[in-house]
């Protein structure tokens, strides 16, 4: 334990034996003006802060400071009472303020005790409790402005976890404060019944034990009651004064010295106004020699502010021009800024402005986030701040999606239309003709009176704000192998490897480098199945690994792995599965065709018997399409991947599987057989 920390704790002991044993009188002058000492110093750091947070351990040493006091005051009320004396300090404080006249100097202590109670300490304790209020009900404000700078762009995901804990912090900041404002006040009013009980009971043990006469026995307490008081009322003033200046702190760049110098003395031709008043008083029966002195003084400081702010124009405009100059040969030269590129870019028209505005009641930045946590929950990736802008150059109703700096997607949307997806009936609605551009559906965009008549005729009714979430939803998750790099799989590999640190050292960097980790994981995501369950991932990989290192067939390896997934995925309640499965000799055929090189393997078909293929498949998915089934291709793992391959460009949204990717629980019920013409 450090020697610091002792120090605490040693102090807190001390203050509970204070409370219970009785102290010298020597002891008792070193506490008091230790507390003193403490106080001084703790007003001190609170004016030198430049925001409440630097000096977050402040309610906690309030506490401790409140009950040191307190407990000062215990053992000088005990050694008042019992030995009409407490220390030094206490009779010096005592002796200067009353001098020889004790309804004075207690008349004096009186008006301390007022203005510490009724003015410095409700006024504190009035500022923490509107502070608190303030500061809780601005935090989902605060939320929400971080949440919409990270999805902008303009800051990154450390930065606004920082800001969030910034302002979490500064909740319970001020939340401490509000409490720790009540001690205070507490401490208060302590001091003043302390007071009361050291003159009463003072008196009556004076003149009855002690043998007193009555003008002895008020000179002695009234003495030592006014010093207690005063070596206890000083610190606490400081103390609650330093509670005020906490919690009314404006952050700024500056201490509170050189914010009230700095904004007090900015206008220097106002102290020649003051300087003007003040020697105008002088004509008046007041001191014509000290308002005249006065008055100059005020003169002369106006001057030199004058001139010092005309001096520091002039080293501004030089520096301005030297930094204008300089900016002029690097923007030249250094263009190495322009060459970033976003991962996602999200462009609108003018007239879609209040999609996104929140003032306007557009909540498209609350949905990229939403966004942002389905896909992570549903592909196992981080996908990239969605950066958002506006483009002039785009028609006012137009919007489009990039990835990587490469469009993908547009679409135009009527921002105070509906858009009715066709049911299969005949056409009923008026409306303007159009297609869903999320899935390509037929689909028009009707007035809001419209809506109502839509819903009963059985057409699916969407907003503005939800046709453009869902096609991004669904482009940035067709795309999502792009975005995964190795830079993000170096973050799921580290992220795996605080909980399986074996397993991950069991991969890579040997055998498999990040880049293999990250074509495989491209490929499962390519064919969007989710990547979530790293573990299972890695331990197919820890196991095939040693023995290939072609991606792609590490990739089939890995999908066998994930068979409960995959068959959750395509049959996730009923038990059986409707596919079209690949006969046996179109299966010969493929790997009779497969050509190994030192790059992995390809499929080297004849462009007759791939047409043939294709085509027959086609034909056959059109059963399932007919009964609205997920179009599914069934066939052996070993041509699986060249299956994939072979019809990705002519049919991109079948799905391939082989047997071993399906659980042995799950029916499966063919529908058609693909046979080689």
């Amino acid at each position: 334990m450090k020697a610091r920390d002792l120090s605490v704790l040693l102090g807190v002991i001390l203050i509970i034996i204070m409370l219970v044993v009785p102290l010298p009188g020597w002891l008792l002058s070193i506490l008091i003006l230790a507390n003193i000492s403490l106080a001084l110093i703790v007003i001190l750091v609170s004016m030198n802060t430049q925001e409440a947070l630097q000096f977050s351990i402040f309610p906690s040493l309030l506490l401790l400071l409140t009950l040191f006091r307190l407990g000062l005051n215990v053992s000088t009320t005990r050694s008042i009472l019992s030995k009409a004396e407490a220390g030094g300090v206490v009779d010096t404080f005592g002796t200067f303020v009353i001098g020889n006249n004790p309804l004075v100097g207690f008349v004096v202590f009186v008006i301390l005790v007022i203005i510490q109670f009724l003015v410095i300490t409700k006024g504190a304790e009035r500022v923490s409790e509107v502070a608190a209020r303030f500061t809780l009900d601005a935090m989902p404000g605060k939320q929400m402005s971080i949440d919409a700078d990270l999805n902008a762009g303009l800051i990154s995901e450390t930065q606004a976890r920082d800001r969030r804990q910034k302002v979490e912090s500064e909740a319970d900041f001020y939340g401490a404060m509000d409490g720790a404002s009540k001690f205070v006040k507490g401490d208060a009013i302590a001091g003043i019944i302390i007071v009361l009980i050291n003159i009463i009971f003072g008196l009556i043990i004076g003149m009855v034990q002690m043998g007193f006469t009555f003008n002895e026995a008020i000179e002695t307490y009234m003495q030592l009651t006014v010093g207690d008081g005063l070596v206890s009322q000083i610190p606490a003033l400081l103390i609650s004064t330093a509670t005020g200046i906490v919690v009314t702190r404006v952050t700024t760049t500056g201490n509170l010295g050189s914010d009230i110098t700095g904004q007090l003395l900015q206008y220097p031709r106002l102290l020649f106004i003051a300087a003007g008043a003040i020697f105008l008083l002088g004509l008046t029966p007041i001191n014509f020699f000290l308002t005249t002195s006065i008055a100059g003084v005020l003169a002369l400081s106006g001057y030199m502010l004058l001139q010092s702010e005309r001096d520091e124009q002039l080293v501004d405009e030089e520096a301005a021009e030297e930094e204008a100059q300089s900016s002029s040969i690097e923007s030249s030269e250094n263009v190495i800024d322009l060459l970033s590129m976003d991962p996602i870019e999200f462009e609108f028209g003018y007239s879609l402005i209040p999609l996104v505005d929140a003032d306007q009641g557009g909540d498209l930045l609350d949905r990229v986030i939403m966004i942002r946590r389905q896909l992570a929950i549903e592909l196992g990736i981080v996908i990239p701040v969605v950066r958002i802008r506006d483009n002039i150059q785009l028609n006012p109703n137009e919007y489009r999606l990039k990835i990587k700096g490469n469009e993908v997607a547009f679409g135009e949307i009527m921002i105070d239309h509906y858009l009715a997806m066709t049911p299969d009936m005949e056409d009923e609605l008026e409306g303007i003709d159009t297609k869903e551009p999320a899935f390509g559906l037929p689909a028009k965009w009707i007035s809001e009176e419209l809506k109502d008549e839509a819903d009963l005729l059985g057409y699916t009714v969407v907003d503005p704000p939800s046709v453009v979430s869902t096609h991004l939803t669904e482009i940035i998750k067709k795309h999502a192998y792009t975005l995964l790099g190795r830079q993000e799989t170096q973050q799921l590999v580290d992220h795996l490897k605080e909980n399986y640190p074996i397993l991950v050292e069991e991969v890579t960097p040997d055998p498999l480098r990040i880049g293999d980790i990250q074509k495989v994981l491209a490929n499962l995501l390519r064919e969007n199945v989710s990547i979530r369950n790293l573990p299972v991932i890695f331990e197919a990989l820890a196991d095939y690994a040693s023995m290939t290192n072609d991606t792609d067939l590490l990739t089939e390896y890995v999908r066998q792995s994930l068979s409960p997934q995959i068959t959750k995925q395509y049959a996730p309640e009923v038990g059986s599965l409707k596919v079209v499965t690949v006969s046996g000799g179109v299966e010969k055929k493929i790997a009779e065709n497969i050509q190994q090189t030192e790059h992995g393997s390809f499929l080297s078909l004849d462009p007759e018997s791939q047409q043939s293929i294709v085509q027959t498949m086609h034909e056959q998915l059109e059963k399932l399409t007919i009964q609205e089934d997920t179009a599914i291709v069934l066939c052996t793992p070993a041509v699986r991947m060249h299956v994939k391959q072979l019809i990705e460009r002519y049919l991109p949204h079948v799905v391939v599987l082989s047997y071993n990717e399906l659980e042995p629980t799950i029916q499966i019920e063919s529908v058609g057989v693909v046979n080689a013409a």
